[in-house]
């Protein structure tokens, strides 16, 4: 691990691989049946032993146990966990670049808040972070994560001038953007990328490439990991035909932080919920509007004029939404200055907001 003293026995450069759990730890009762598994059965030192690793160059591989969970579990605090020991390791000039394995079911959390907070990071020291994973446990035939995790390791420590350090996710011979990662099937073998801008590890697309030189976005610093009692609380809401009233008023006073609009179609939400949430912005809650179809774009006051103290999510699901809300909410917090209203929509379009994919590329 970054700082250990085994580490720095040499000056070979090394991968560093963080385990937080998931399919890709999980072993099934039957092999034949893949769907019925257990997940943390299986470390991280022993994933690797599953994985080719004659392609790294040379790397040698440090391996570090961060949880072994159902990523369905995953908690605040092991999101700060996880940043924090990803920031320290980017430090090491020893690092030639890192690889986490996840759950599938909230990686695009973990891409969206590690894109957030250690991407610049990242792009300066010119590494990688490469999030993978497996829709197959460990034991099961023909089980996806050896070679996920092979593909992953080839990503990070492949010496590739053209495309920079940020965050990434790898899957089924395809890499894309970490902040790109939706699940958006439950079994397919591409699932957390399939509406995801992604291209074939081994022939690089071109165009992907020159998104990725790009980087969508780019802020100008790394967002604050907050600490592990310190995060905002923020919820989702998803509008619905025969939506009630009382679903919005329900938060007003309940001391919620901020509200995600998972709305239909381009981000609208139902007349039923207008003078709730409008009550809630004028109490201080952050409200920021996504789609429920969980691809596309949503735009500033599209379809109708956003209420004053709403923002648009752009291409964020909302789940990656209400995580780049707790960053950016956290970031007001410990600015220790007296925040103008709203001054938490600002930052979060300065940082959070994705443009429409056609516009990342200058």
């Amino acid at each position: 691990m970054p700082g250990d003293g085994s580490v720095r026995l040499n000056n070979d450069s090394y991968i560093l691989v963080l385990g937080m759990g998931g399919t890709i730890s999980g072993i099934a009762q039957n092999a034949d049946k893949p769907l019925n598994y257990q997940t943390g059965k299986v470390s991280v030192e022993n994933l690797l032993g599953q994985a080719g690793t004659a392609s790294l160059g040379g790397c040698r591989l440090v391996a570090r146990q961060v949880a072994n969970i159902d990523s369905q579990n995953l908690t605040d605090a092991h999101l700060t966990e996880l940043g924090t020991l990803v920031s320290q390791a980017l430090e090491d000039p020893l690092l030639k670049g890192l690889v986490i394995t996840h759950g599938t079911d909230t990686i695009e959390e973990t891409g969206i808040f590690l894109h957030l907070t250690c991407g610049y990071k990242a792009r300066n020291a010119a590494k990688r972070i490469v999030l993978t994973g497996a829709m197959r446990p460990s034991n099961a035939l023909f089980s996806d994560g050896p070679q996920n995790l092979s593909d992953a390791l080839k990503w990070a420590s492949a010496a590739l001038d053209e495309c920079p350090g940020g965050v990434y996710g790898v899957f089924a011979g395809q890499v894309c953007l970490g902040m790109d990662l939706n699940k958006r099937h439950s079994t397919d073998l591409d699932a957390p990328l399939q509406d995801a801008f992604s291209t074939a590890i081994d022939h690089l697309d071109p165009s992907w490439l020159a998104m990725g030189r790009s980087l969508q976005w780019p802020a100008k610093s790394d967002l604050p990991i907050p600490g592990s009692d310190a995060w905002p609380w923020v919820e989702i809401l998803t509008s619905h035909a025969g939506a009630r009233p009382e679903s919005t008023q329900q938060w007003l006073g309940s001391g919620v932080k901020g509200l995600v609009v998972a709305g239909t179609g381009l981000g609208g939400f139902h007349a039923a919920w207008a003078s709730g949430l409008t009550a809630a912005a004028q109490q201080g809650i952050a409200i920021v509007r996504c789609s429920r179809t969980g691809a596309g774009h949503v735009g500033t006051d599209i379809p109708e004029v956003e209420i004053d103290g709403m923002a648009a999510g752009g291409e964020l699901s909302a789940p990656k939404a209400r995580l780049a809300l707790q960053l950016v909410l956290n970031a007001v917090n410990r600015s220790n200055a007296e925040a103008a209203p709203n001054a938490w929509r600002e930052l979060f379009l300065k940082t959070a907001y994705s443009p429409k994919r056609d516009e990342r590329v200058s």
